[in-house]
């Protein structure tokens, strides 16, 4: 796979590094977006070059199509086409509240980064993947998504997340004939240093919370994203695939 190029977005810092780390050492050119974390974007960049990988670092918001565009013309300018896109990029409102507290700045803001950023990326990116007959498209969701299942004080990321949940079944049926697979992983209970951690490193831990006894880390969902990128999960397509250690994330998340 060492001329397929990976276009992360939010590849900068978290889960979206972890993930760049690990297709980067399959040998692919890799490309992140960053908002504000350009400090952490240039690092990473300058670390994967120096591993003999082609690395790029483009600024810009998901939820601007402007940015969006510009990001893509910047990619396809520089490399020429993309193989695998993973959007993993996505504001999160840390504000617990109800969804009549929301304002509709903060209600627009969540929805175009999670799903319209997502559209904005995919509608470039699709055309080109068909001329090349092949591509693998990867989304982040939240455990049971695919169910549009209520989350307390989260309304508009949990209503952004089921809307991408059912574009991302539908891109996969659209495109099947072409070669292109696009699925959704969806992470446990992975928060702070976890995110840019390694499973050697959760395996000296104890987490009574979760099932199989461990903290789940950022290369638990980069492990199954590398996979999905793979000529060998061309059978996979369509599929909501959650990464929780067993934990019931959601039923946590759900109640007051």
């Amino acid at each position: 796979m060492d001329e397929k190029v990976a276009f992360i977005t939010g590849g900068a810092t978290g889960i979206g590094k972890r993930v760049a780390y690990s297709l980067a050492e399959k040998g692919m050119s890799i490309v992140i977006t960053y908002r504000k974390s350009s400090k952490a974007a240039l690092a990473l960049v300058d670390e994967l070059r120096k591993k003999e990988v082609k690395a790029l670092a483009i600024q810009g918001d998901a939820a601007s199509e402007e940015d969006c565009q510009r990001i893509m013309g910047k990619v396809l300018e520089t490399f020429g086409h993309v193989d695998i896109f993973v959007h993993n990029a996505g504001p999160y409102m840390h504000d617990r509240k109800p969804m009549n507290e929301y304002s509709s700045e903060e209600w627009k803001y969540i929805m175009d980064g999670n799903l319209n950023g997502f559209f904005y990326f995919a509608k470039v990116l699709i055309p080109q993947m068909r001329r090349i007959g092949w591509g693998r498209v990867i989304t982040l969701g939240f455990e049971r998504c695919e169910t549009a299942p209520g989350w307390i004080y989260r309304s508009a990321f949990a209503a952004a997340k089921s809307g991408l949940t059912s574009l991302t079944r539908t891109l996969a049926a659209e495109e099947a004939a072409h070669g292109i697979t696009v699925n959704m992983v969806c992470p446990g209970d992975i928060i702070g240093e976890w995110k840019e951690q390694e499973i050697k490193v959760a395996k000296e831990e104890k987490d009574g919370t979760v099932p199989i006894g461990r903290p789940g880390t950022g290369e638990d969902i980069a492990r199954v994203i590398s996979f999905l990128c793979e000529e060998k999960s061309d059978f996979i397509t369509g599929s909501i695939i959650p990464v929780t250690g067993g934990k019931d994330v959601l039923g946590k998340r759900s109640s007051v």
